[in-house]
């Protein structure tokens, strides 16, 4: 990076962050002040501060007490940093229990670190430039928040003139938290910005998992000032001292998948959605106008928006330890939530099992199960998930209002669909007082007005569009497939009179009165095959080589069946029919009906990337609330309209690996009428629900000029040509960056006959972004972080025109590698095959020995600076670096190997040597030196985790100090050969 660039990310990131904080009440102090108040570069809590910040709030603490906690704080055992930062974060937001006595004796007292109802008592301080001491070397994040002395959030700072600069400042946290984890056991919040853009994650994130805050609430946009830029309200929204300690307190869940671990996070619309539905219910003029109602489109997290309310609720003092009902219309959504608040560690949720108290033989020792109305009745404080089925009417007028509490809370679940008809109306008479807020994934249709008169006016919407441009959801694109099956208007009749054209025209229209429904067309055995053709054609192209999977929506259940029987005859991938059942049914249904038990394990399966199960046949279940992010199409065969359409499409929009979008594939014909389906919503409500595959191509084309313009001035067909146009690291990122928009673009479309003008040159593409790889030695350019189509496409390409570019670079040491570069057409392939191979060497081995590597690369940048300024040919270049390679890596191994020093000794050796040179002639007395020093770092070894134990380095260096003064090491050198010594022995002696 230039130094032009550093100014610019000092100045127009790091000190802009610092300043709007400054103006946001936080205090600020240059790292380096700080270091006195630290023992060790390795004290990431600042510990006289969070002192000073328990006395201030917890004024009763006595001395002993105030050590102990500060000690549990300062000293956290745990197996994983996510189990550190778990347990400590339930600490600041649950509080710490200790034993004192007040007067009454000793009783289990509350002590808080942060002071999360009174925020003046609190220190908030930025920090940037703060030093910790790493694993292999310090690290110094650019800024860091300290609430009480604790690190509650670390932000990256990017100049926004480098390539990819978010990418950049994520990888440099990660690297952060695998180098000094303990600063991460405290943290909350991490921010990667640029100023022009600026995202922010939790431990443990990828890049994919990192989103912006794109709302200041309560502030505005207009209320920060001209010139505002994403960073700015970034910090507005997330960084005020309210909101900061709001998100930390209320906002924050750990919930296992997956075997393990995940922080959350709540997205600025969570967040602004739950702070306006507390406004809400707190400062609402009348009881009747608590309530309202939350529209976040599906996919965007509206279950943990429920449980984020959830938990707000439950810390509002005015409220006095309400309430909370979780109600659903469907046993599946029902279960389903209440996992999703017992996962996230929300206290106690109940499921009601049924509406009354039944005896279940508790005499035998059997716990009782309580019912709905007995749950209601027991009082406040609780939380009960529960169906509206449960509030069946009453027996009896007694029985009719269960609780008459105004601190009684309902959130209510897909609110458009149920709640106000017969149940929700049971429901209210039953909880006369209660606050009602409804939650829907999919907006209110222009005509509804029932739903509104219900719950209220809207507190928040997040809609489609939203979603797709923050990457909270993936697109939706539909396909409309083999349009003579389709059934919709006059196809209906045509497909008809083909099927029974042997019959006269009265026995066709007496047949077509009595049998021929649409469904009765649509479940035609040979439509179903011909579909199921087209399904295991298009699956196997389209969606299998990315790994995703599909999910198939029948018009009924017996067609459902009918699909099921026709894939497994002709040999498609695994498939499982989901479908309800009922006591009349055929023995033929009853066959294909699952147990419970059965379908949770199957929708297991089909989750599971690496299980064969392919699809999952339908008709009516899972089309809502069934999130599964591995599915990437549904083939639909059923008209579905209005909310429905939309919740079921919505099944395919959750975000995954390698995912970019979600596909509808139309069998029935519902894209043909999707405008008049969608036309009882508002245009802005359904803006991006569904969008054709052609809609792709005016992106692909400015894609493909974008990836191939680099390659305007050259000639194409000559590969070392196009390999030089990459040689500058920024021109390279550049176009990487270019190649996997058009590669994600052209995957998306292929193998649509629409993708062919441009697959020629995604292969040449591709072969020179391969050879460049192997070239430069370039991890980041692989082709295997490419969609499963594109990389089949080019890997076909280069072995059919026998290009060797598919292997992995040769190593410089190989007996091959001569010969390889022998082998290349001219002097200036091969100059630049041995300078990258030389740089690449140099890169890897650097931290083993850096004296002997820094001065290898003095020499390599010499040769092609008197290259570059033409005093020497290329032809003298290529001489001159077959000698680096021969004399300085090939003749320097060999030497180590026979000079009869241990391997391990070179690199100490090499560095004695180097800042002795001066001084002793005597190799004797360095190689004696050397051995002496070695022996001593080499103990560590037996240390477990000596690279994070200060106190073990500690008495190391001072070992060594005595060692090079008893060698005569000049004063002026000591230190800092001390520390090299150190920095090799971590390189080669770990643990």
């Amino acid at each position: 990076m230039t130094s032009a660039q550093d100014w610019n990310e000092k100045q127009l990131v790091e000190n802009r962050i610092i300043d709007q904080l400054k103006g946001l009440g936080y205090t600020y102090t240059h790292g380096s002040y700080l270091e006195g108040e630290r023992h060790t570069l390795r004290d990431v809590v600042l510990q006289q501060r969070l002192e000073d910040a328990i006395k201030r709030i917890n004024p009763w603490i006595n001395d002993n007490n105030l050590r102990k906690v500060v000690r549990d704080f300062t000293h956290v055992e745990a197996a994983s940093l996510m189990e550190a930062n778990e347990a400590i974060h339930y600490d600041l937001v649950e509080y710490i229990s200790i034993e004192q006595d007040l007067g009454k004796g000793k009783k289990n007292q509350t002590v808080r670190l942060i002071d999360f109802d009174n925020i003046e008592n609190n220190e908030f301080l930025v920090v940037n430039q703060f030093k910790v001491s790493g694993v292999t070397d310090n690290i110094i994040p650019d800024v860091i928040i300290f609430v009480n002395g604790l690190p509650l959030v670390v932000i990256e700072c990017k100049s926004p003139f480098i390539t990819s600069p978010i990418a950049q400042g994520v990888k440099q946290l990660e690297r952060y938290q695998t180098d000094a984890d303990r600063l991460f056991y405290y943290n909350e919040i991490l921010i990667s910005t640029c100023g022009q853009q600026a995202k922010y994650a939790t431990i443990g994130a990828k890049l994919r998992h990192y989103g912006e805050w794109k709302d200041p609430y309560p502030m505005t946009v207009s209320d920060l000032g001209a010139e505002v830029n994403p960073q700015d309200v970034l910090v507005a929204g997330m960084l005020t001292r309210r909101n900061l300690l709001d998100l930390i307190r209320n906002f924050i869940v750990y919930e296992p998948e997956g075997g393990r671990t995940i922080k959350k996070l709540a997205r600025y619309q969570q967040f602004r959605a739950v702070n306006k539905a507390i406004d809400r219910v707190v400062n609402a003029e009348s009881p009747e106008d608590r309530g309202g109602i939350v529209w976040h489109t599906q996919g965007s997290g509206k279950s943990l928006t429920m449980l984020y309310l959830a938990v707000k609720l439950r810390r509002q003092v005015k409220l006095e330890n309400p309430t909370i009902v979780i109600v659903t219309d469907r046993k599946d959504l029902d279960s389903q939530i209440t996992n999703t608040f017992r996962r996230c560690g929300f206290p106690n949720p109940i499921q009601a099992q049924k509406v009354d108290t039944k005896s279940n033989g508790n005499e035998n020792g059997k716990k009782k199960v309580l019912g709905l109305r007995q749950l209601l009745r027991l009082g406040s404080g609780q939380t009960i998930m529960t169906t509206v089925q449960k509030f069946q009417e009453a027996e009896s007028d007694e029985d009719m209002v269960l609780s008459t509490d105004s601190n009684l809370f309902v959130m209510v679940d897909e609110s458009h669909r149920t709640q106000y008809k017969g149940l929700a109306t049971n429901m209210r008479t039953a909880l006369p007082n209660a606050c009602y807020l409804g939650f829907t994934g999919t907006p209110i249709d222009k005509k509804d007005k029932s739903t509104t008169r219900t719950f209220g006016t809207y507190i928040d919407t997040y809609s489609i569009q939203q979603a797709v441009d923050d990457g909270a959801t993936v697109p939706i694109l539909y396909d409309s497939r083999m349009p003579d099956l389709q059934v919709e208007g006059r196809s209906l009749d045509a497909l008809f009179d083909r099927m029974f054209a042997n019959y006269s025209a009265e026995d066709r229209e007496r047949i077509k009165q009595k049998y021929a429904t649409s469904e009765a067309i649509i479940a035609a055995p040979k439509r179903i095959e011909a579909i199921c053709m087209d399904i295991i054609d298009h699956f196997e192209n389209y969606i299998a080589p990315n790994g995703f999977k599909a999910q198939i929506v029948a018009v009924n259940r017996e067609a459902a069946i009918l699909y099921k029987q026709t894939l497994d005859k002709l040999n498609a991938p695994e498939s499982v029919v989901i479908i309800s059942g009922n006591n009349n049914d055929s023995d033929e249904l009853k066959k294909y009906q699952l147990a419970e038990h059965q379908q949770k394990n199957y929708i297991d399966r089909f989750k599971n990337p690496d299980d064969k199960l392919q699809f999952i046949i339908v008709c009516d279940m899972l089309l809502t609330g069934f999130d599964a992010p591995i599915e990437q199409v549904m083939y639909l065969d059923k008209p579905l309209r209005e909310h429905n359409l939309l919740q079921a499409i919505a099944r395919v929009n959750r975000t995954n690996d390698g995912k970019t979008y979600g596909l509808i594939v139309d069998y029935y014909g519902v894209s043909a009428f999707l405008k008049q389906a969608l036309d009882v919503f508002h245009d802005k409500d359904v803006r991006g629900a569904m969008m054709p595959v052609e809609s792709e191509i005016p992106r692909l084309q400015s894609r493909h000029r974008a990836a191939m313009r680099f390659f305007d001035h050259v000639n194409t067909e000559n590969l070392e040509s196009c390999i030089k146009v990459l040689e500058p690291e920024d021109v390279r990122t550049e176009f990487d960056l270019a190649f996997k928009r058009l590669s994600q673009s052209m995957d998306l479309v292929m193998p649509n006959p629409l993708a062919n003008p441009y697959r020629d040159d995604l292969k040449f593409l591709g072969k020179v972004r391969l050879a460049a790889k192997q070239r430069f030695r370039d991890e980041e350019m692989d082709i295997s972080d490419c969609g499963a189509k594109v990389k089949e496409l080019i890997e076909e390409h280069v072995r059919a025109n026998a290009i060797e570019v598919l292997h992995d670079p040769i190593d410089i040491l190989s007996s091959r590698f001569t010969e390889y570069v022998d082998g290349m057409s001219s002097d200036e392939a091969k100059a630049s095959e041995m300078e990258h191979a030389i740089r690449h060497e140099i890169r890897v081995k650097l931290d083993e020995n850096p004296v002997h590597y820094i001065s290898l690369k003095e020499k390599l940048e010499k040769l092609i600076q008197d290259w570059k300024e033409h005093r020497l040919e290329t032809v003298q270049l290529v001489l001159h670096l077959q000698e680096l390679i021969r004399d300085d890596i090939l003749g320097y191994n060999t030497a180590q190997a026979s000079s009869g020093m241990v391997r391990e000794h070179r690199p100490f050796y090499d560095l004695l040597r180097s800042e002795f040179s001066s001084d002793t002639d005597d190799d004797e007395q360095l190689t004696n030196l050397t051995q002496i020093v070695v022996e001593d770092v080499s103990a560590l070894q037996k240390i477990r985790d000596w690279t994070t134990k200060e106190d073990v380095q500690r008495e190391m260096r001072s070992r060594i100090k005595r060692q090079l003064r008893a060698a005569k090491c000049p004063g002026d050198k000591l230190e800092a050969v001390t520390q090299q010594v150190m920095n090799l022995a971590k390189v080669h002696f770990k643990a």
